[in-house]
């Protein structure tokens, strides 16, 4: 059925913030009535440096069953969520790395015509969740696709107060992801697949 949306939630997370965010987002979509594809990126770094941080370590256990992406989830996908820490301000390298990968599938026009969104997780107040994903919006401007910001479109959001997308602050690992946020994440994947939906529809009519 041309309704049936098929969104892949795309999401890197070095200690489970992103990943409890990403993990929210799809089964709000599910609910939604989305096929959803849940997904990690790969690890870039170096097992040392995971090995040196106890909640890294666990957390990269913990999502050892979760599928690693591939530009092949992206090209079945009709919207895709994507989900990253910042790092100083911009966008984690390992979601970077795999972004960087869609190249062939933007040669061939395959990531224009999509609906994208993005959320992001952050350790500090006003610590670069905006710059994060107005960075990572800037590629999907190169795609051809178009951005699904959640703005203030329901008053959770108001609480939330970021337009751009979901966002937490995880005050270096000592502030859990509670209510606030979750509602959030609802709200943003329920907008996607509505909007996603009406779009597919459109086109195929």
């Amino acid at each position: 059925m041309a309704s049936i949306v098929k969104l892949a939630v795309i999401y890197y997370s070095s200690t489970g913030f992103s990943a409890k965010i990403a993990k929210e987002i799809s089964d709000a979509a599910e609910k939604a009535g989305a096929e959803v594809r849940l997904l990690k990126v790969a690890e870039l770094a170096p097992e040392a440096a995971i090995a040196s941080n106890e909640a890294w370590a666990a957390h990269a256990a913990d999502s050892a069953d979760i599928p690693v992406a591939t530009p092949g989830d992206v090209d079945w996908a009709d919207a895709v969520i994507f989900g990253t820490p910042t790092r100083f301000g911009n966008v984690s390298s390992q979601l970077k790395q795999f972004i960087d990968t869609l190249g062939s599938l933007w040669a061939q026009g395959k990531l224009a015509n999509k609906l994208y969104s993005g959320f992001v997780t952050t350790a500090t107040t006003h610590g670069g969740q905006e710059s994060t994903l107005l960075a990572l919006y800037n590629s999907i401007h190169h795609f051809g696709g178009l951005v699904v910001s959640p703005g203030y479109t329901d008053p959770v959001k108001f609480v939330d107060g970021n337009p751009y997308g979901t966002s937490h602050v995880d005050a270096q690992g000592n502030n859990p992801i509670g209510e606030q946020t979750l509602n959030a994440a609802r709200h943003q994947a329920e907008r996607v697949v509505l909007l996603a939906r009406a779009f597919k529809v459109g086109f195929t009519a």
